[in-house]
């Protein structure tokens, strides 16, 4: 199956230390992949280097055949990669609706900016107006999804902290890229608010025509939605295949997934 996503050789160094080592993996449309590793073992930084908040100091990020690991974060996103952080990003001054709204506005207004608004080159105030109606409907509609419909005219910022995940949710599902970046989703969430990221998740997944990546710590949630697992450590790609293979091997279990479940016990 071809990748959709793929990087190669991606490396990062800051001064003498290397973050990401020669990390080459491909990522097919259909398919959910979990990142893990202890702390410190790059997972983070690669998702960075991927989505462009970091520039690479070597390497390549590879999206749909074309070669995008020059271009800005900003540029990736319209190309096609959607973030979602580990530390919510959102408008805190703007309501809940307003941020979803304009996430459902910039990915319109991005595949059709020729012709928005505008008529044989004249301006159309009718169609600017039935164009808001229907990203304030959408938007919504994804509110309800993630179950923030009665939070709609709130402050993003007031909301607790798992409201503003499941609000980020909310705007990367709103991008509808080819590629989904999870980093921890479910994390800072209580048990009852985890589950219905999940099921947007899955929801995902179940299209087939996307490519979802996870770094998550969580290894009850990794075994339940990866179909493959990859493993960092120290930077360096050390494991790579299905979950069962990947979990039952003595040493990514003694030395990496060990670490992850005491981190998750304790």
């Amino acid at each position: 199956m071809a990748a959709l996503l793929e990087t190669r050789d991606l490396t990062i160094r800051f001064g003498g230390h290397v973050a990401v080592d020669s990390v080459s993996c491909a990522f097919a449309a259909g398919t959910l992949t979990a990142i893990v590793g202890p702390n410190g073992a790059g997972k983070t930084t690669y998702f960075n280097l991927v989505s462009g908040q970091l520039r690479a100091s070597s390497g390549s990020v590879w999206l749909d055949g074309e070669d995008i690991g020059t271009l800005p974060a900003p540029l990736r996103t319209r190309k096609g990669l959607g973030r979602a952080f580990q530390l919510t990003q959102l408008f805190p001054t703007l309501s809940v609706l307003e941020n979803v709204r304009l996430a459902v506005q910039a990915r319109a207004q991005g595949r059709h900016e020729a012709s928005a608004g505008r008529v044989s080159g004249v301006f159309d105030l009718a169609r600017v107006w039935l164009d808001r109606r229907t990203w304030i409907d959408e938007a919504m509609g994804l509110l309800e999804q993630v179950r923030l419909a009665d939070r709609a005219d709130a402050p993003a910022a007031s909301l607790p902290h798992g409201d503003q995940r499941k609000l980020e949710v909310a705007l990367l599902i709103a991008l509808d890229p080819k590629v989904y970046l999870f980093d921890e989703p479910t994390a800072g969430m209580s048990v009852d608010e985890v589950p219905v990221v999940l099921d947007l998740i899955r929801s995902l997944k179940s299209r087939r025509d996307r490519a979802i990546l996870l770094v998550e710590h969580k290894m009850d949630v990794v075994r339940e939605l990866a179909d493959r697992i990859v493993v960092l450590h120290q930077g360096q790609l050390v494991a790579d295949g299905e979950p069962a293979a990947v979990i039952a091997s003595p040493v990514v279990q003694q030395a990496y997934l060990g670490v992850v479940a005491e981190e998750e016990a304790a």
